[in-house]
């Protein structure tokens, strides 16, 4: 039997033509992977902000070794138990100035109610390593840590004085080998010494004649003088010493709060609430979850922080049903509170205790104060 005939042509079936639609849709996917491509790898300008880890004040946390300890704590005066949650919030940032997130990455967070995103000069200042921005932020949450707890220990009716603490000293210092880390300033010209402004205003008082300044180091007394430099920053002129001056104040008692790799100083009202219910017998909160946000000074003065809109989906994704806001946020929290969540708006550390008792009485929450 032949299998075939060397005789016979075959010719192939002529193949039809694409129609036009298919053509269409075939150059559309063509140029929707380029573009895909293209958003993957062009680099852009913006950064995004996500709600971060949550931290309840009454609770506990990892030190640097990884051990869990109380996140706040107390020696030298009694302490009481508490229940529920006091937490505070953070923001966490994805992307820097070395590597910043694909234009894909934007358009998922544009979509996403609990992201913003961000030109990244409003992030990372222009010339600011990702290092110094670091570095910043941690001196900024210290510097939180020492004001909410001289608000609260001024709140529940302790002695509270104030210092200014060098916190370090820059690498073309004018004190350099005169004044150390932990130096306390106790007076500059023979004028006492509480504020860091006092201390600037002086220095720039003698356009760079010689500053004597008594300082406390390791308890003993020592009189310097630091001769001021003329240095421009952001523009402005002035006599500096190259100092990084912390706010810091002489407390009755002893307390510690423990919490690490977090920065900035949006904390301060939460650390306040939780030394205060630390310190005080029954509970603020009446055992519900709270959280809340907002820097504050040693008056008790909250201010506002960034980053409320993703803070409140993190209070909500950590089971919170009351959030206390700044006053001076309300504008970014109305219209973009999450479902489940309750916002009382506060101004001062008083503010917020008179939420947390009436949370904790059942009493009329109606009539407090809220961003409309």
């Amino acid at each position: 039997m032949a299998l075939f005939d060397e005789g016979t042509t075959i010719v192939p079936a002529r193949r039809r033509p694409l129609s036009r639609s298919l053509r269409v849709g075939v150059w559309a996917l063509a140029v929707a992977l380029v573009a895909l491509l293209a958003l993957t790898l062009i680099p852009t300008n913006y950064v995004i902000q996500r709600p971060g880890p949550v931290f309840n004040t009454l609770g506990t946390t990892e030190d640097s070794k990884g051990a869990e300890v109380p996140l706040i704590t107390v020696a030298g005066a009694p302490t009481y138990p508490t229940s529920g949650a006091l937490d505070l919030l953070t923001v966490q940032v994805v992307g820097n100035r070395e590597r910043t997130p694909s234009w894909f990455e934007l358009a998922l967070a544009w979509l996403d109610p609990s992201k913003a995103v961000l030109p990244i000069d409003e992030v990372f200042p222009e010339g600011q390593t990702t290092d110094q921005r670091n570095q910043e932020s941690a001196v900024m949450m210290v510097d939180s840590q020492k004001e909410a707890t001289a608000a609260a220990l001024t709140e529940l009716g302790y002695d509270v004085k104030p210092m200014v603490r060098v916190y370090a000293l820059t690498d073309d210092s004018a004190a350099q080998g005169i004044l150390q880390k932990d130096d306390i300033i106790r007076a500059a010209n023979g004028q006492p010494i509480t504020e860091t402004d006092q201390l600037r205003s002086i220095i720039n008082a003698g356009a760079g004649a010689p500053v004597k300044l008594t300082i406390e180091r390791a308890g003993a007394s020592l009189n310097v003088d630091v001769t001021p430099k003329q240095a421009t920053v952001n523009g402005t002129t002035s006599w500096v010493v190259g100092i990084s001056s912390m706010h810091d104040y002489d407390f009755p008692i002893d307390v510690t709060i423990q919490l690490n790799n977090v920065g900035g100083p949006s904390a301060g009202m939460m650390f306040a609430l939780g030394i205060i219910d630390t310190l005080t017998d029954g509970t603020l909160n009446g055992g519900e979850n709270v959280a809340g946000t907002g820097t504050i000074d040693s008056t008790g003065t909250v201010g506002p922080i960034g980053g409320i809109r993703q803070k409140m989906y993190g209070a909500v994704g950590a089971g919170a049903t009351y959030f206390l806001a700044p006053k001076d946020n309300c504008d970014e929290v109305v219209g973009h509170v999450p479902d489940g969540l309750r916002v009382f708006s506060v101004a001062t550390l008083k503010d917020s205790l008179t939420a947390l008792s009436t949370i904790r009485d059942k009493g009329d929450l109606d009539a407090l104060p809220t961003c409309r």
